[in-house]
């Protein structure tokens, strides 16, 4: 009978390791996702009863898997067990066929989400000249976004403040940009540009490092396949 064959067994091994180390790098990219304070607060108030975050909880959930597996993916190889590699096998595929269901449903869905979120944002105007609890905290998370990227407002500009825009409106005072970008709103020059479209632009930066992530772990994935199928019929061969 066939032996197992050192160079495939190492090379299982070794992929897994890199498999492990992949699963800490996508769980660390997603919290870091899932907690940038660039407009968490900003997408997380309103009522739409929608959470724009699902896919980078969907991304922490499969890194922490991927960690899983690639640990018993290289227990499996060194210890020759052809009942962790199954496990290995098994547990791979359907992270690799949840993935292909969640990029379809992304992609079929792509007009929805981008309907939701512009609809959450106008919900969220209201919060700007509240004054509970609630409101506040968005106001705050909005006056950060204002400052790093040098604009004012939600929808409509410095009116979307209404009594609140003497608190606030340091952060929307014009620096360091060219006096076309600025306007005067109650004595005060300030940025023209209200900040939807940024935010709007942040969010879709998200979603583009989250399908790269998910394109680049297919491929590894496959391979894994390949690699750990090919190691279980040697180890049965024996």
């Amino acid at each position: 009978m066939a032996g197992v064959s050192g160079c495939i067994k190492y090379s299982m091994f070794i992929f897994n390791f890199l498999f492990w180390l992949c699963g800490i790098l996508i769980l660390a990219v997603a919290i870091w996702l899932r907690v940038s304070k660039d407009d968490q607060q900003i997408f997380s108030h309103g009522d739409s009863g929608t959470n724009p975050y699902v896919a980078v909880n969907i991304l922490i959930a499969v890194g922490a898997t991927i960690m899983i597996l690639g640990f018993l993916g290289c227990c499996g190889a060194m210890k020759e067990s052809r009942c962790m590699l199954l496990l290995f096998f098994i547990g791979l595929l359907l992270i690799l066929l949840l993935q292909v269901a969640a990029g379809i449903l992304g992609a079929t869905f792509k007009s929805e989400f981008e309907h939701i979120l512009n609809e959450t944002l106008h919900k969220n105007v209201e919060l700007l000249s509240a004054t509970d609890d609630n409101a506040k905290a968005f106001q705050k998370a909005l006056t950060e976004f204002q400052e790093e990227f040098k604009c004012c407002g939600l929808v409509n500009g410095a009116a979307d403040w209404g009594n609140n825009f003497q608190y606030h409106f340091k952060s929307c005072e014009c620096r360091d940009v060219p006096d076309s970008s600025c306007i005067i709103y109650e004595e005060k020059n300030i940025y023209k540009q209200p900040c939807i479209s940024l935010i709007k632009d942040l969010a879709k930066k998200h979603i583009i490092i989250v399908i790269g992530i998910a394109f680049g772990l297919a491929v590894i994935e496959i391979l894994g396949l390949v690699f750990s199928m090919v190691l279980y019929c040697q180890i049965g061969n024996k």
